[in-house]
């Protein structure tokens, strides 16, 4: 076990968090992430319905009785999906976890905190990070410039990134983008944070619902196999480098408007990737830290390996440099 501030105030073993993943966070794999010890997310607008995001919740309950917690990302939109029926659906299904992502959670906490719920909110700077706090989130967890998805527009990796925002920060702060491991988790520690969320090691896990051609792809990738697709729209996102994502940043390269690109970046295209293996589908995302990643385990094992060898490297390599070196003496 590894205790901090974050296993303290949410109530798990172990400080390692599973990221919420549109397509992917589902009961089946929330439960397996939380039965290990760690703390599972459901991802909220996976779910067509607020009803069927109800069924979800109910379905992970009978699959674990440990923590989990329920992603709701909150993006603006033209026509948004009704982000107040989803956030009543999680307080009266007795979730007690939520992760807020995108906007800012400012209309949502007043509800989430009546009903006892912990809010973590994920976000991809140090101002957003502290604006949050004064919000009154009980964490946050911070992406660095290496996370899948949205890693915003400033570009800060997270070994600058993390130290900047604990020295800023006085509740639980997760670090986020690039951690696979036992290094990462160490690394982190010794950073400032108080945990680790994880969203590709964990796409590429035995519970993980994608299909198994992309699990394939994971592992045999490289840090080097990604794109960054719309940066020229401001709007920043790191995907797998497929025939797609390509094509996408061909078309930014000579100036294009989002109707340039519309048809090839629907979600509904990048959901057939994961369900059917077809990986030159759609856009989906993946970290940079596909490139530390050469094995599909059980969640149990991932997390128990990674707590056994934290340990290790805590009590054997650090200490013992430290040691040799005579600091202290």
């Amino acid at each position: 076990m590894i205790r901090t501030s974050f296993t303290e105030v949410f109530g798990v073993e172990t400080p390692i968090v599973q990221g919420g993943m549109m397509w992917v966070g589902t009961a089946e794999l929330a439960s397996a992430v939380s039965n290990a010890g760690a703390l599972g997310t459901i991802t909220g607008l996976t779910q067509p319905t607020p009803e069927a995001l109800a069924k979800e919740i109910a379905r992970c309950r009978e699959m674990t009785d440990r923590p989990f917690a329920v992603n709701l990302t909150i993006l603006p939109s033209i026509s948004p999906p009704p982000y107040a029926e989803y956030r009543d659906a999680i307080v009266e299904s007795g979730v007690k976890i939520v992760e807020t992502a995108g906007s800012s959670p400012k209309e949502h906490l007043p509800v989430f905190h009546k009903a006892g719920i912990k809010v973590i909110h994920k976000c991809t700077s140090v101002r957003h990070a502290l604006s949050a706090h004064r919000l009154g989130v009980d964490a946050v967890s911070i992406d660095g410039f290496e996370c899948a998805g949205h890693p915003g527009e400033d570009d800060i990796p997270g070994l600058v990134l993390i130290p900047a925002a604990a020295a800023r920060l006085d509740i639980p702060m997760l670090a986020s983008g690039g951690f696979a491991d036992a290094r990462g988790l160490v690394a982190a520690l010794a950073l400032g944070a108080d945990g680790i969320n994880m969203g590709t090691r964990f796409m590429c896990t035995a519970e993980s619902p994608i299909d198994e051609a992309v699990k394939k792809r994971i592992t045999e990738a490289s840090e080097l196999d990604t794109k960054l697709i719309f940066r020229t729209l401001r709007n920043t996102a790191r995907v797998a480098k497929n025939a797609v994502s390509e094509e996408v940043v061909e078309i930014e390269s000579r100036g294009a408007e989002f109707s340039d690109i519309q048809h090839l970046v629907a979600g509904a295209r990048g959901r057939k990737v994961y369900e059917n293996g077809d990986l030159d589908a759609g856009i989906w995302s993946v970290g940079l830290v596909q490139g530390l990643i050469n094995d599909v385990p059980t969640c149990g094992d991932l997390v128990s390996r990674i707590v056994r060898e934290s340990k290790e490297l805590i009590t054997d390599r650090l200490a013992g440099a430290v040691t040799t070196a005579g600091i202290g003496q």
